[in-house]
């Protein structure tokens, strides 16, 4: 049981840390190419959307990595 919640939180940090990136990339992406006037949380264009993509992508990110680090100890714990 304890390897199990040990993977899952050591899941939700990688996949957290890499959605922080992801979604701050294609944010940034997206913001300075397309959506030069978009305005949030009182800045305006890449940093403003940089900010949504990192808002999004830190919670999607952590989810994807709790179930994704519980399905591959799930496909481990058949085999010793």
């Amino acid at each position: 049981m304890f390897k199990k919640i040990f993977a899952a939180a050591i899941g939700g940090i990688i996949g957290a840390i890499a959605g922080f990136v992801i979604g701050l990339l294609t944010g940034t992406f997206v913001g300075g190419n397309y959506m030069t006037d978009f305005v949030f949380n009182g800045v305006r264009g890449y940093e403003a959307v940089g900010q949504i993509g990192v808002i999004i992508g830190v919670p999607l990110g952590a989810i994807l990595g709790i179930l994704l680090a519980l399905k591959q100890m799930k496909r481990n714990s058949g085999k010793s």
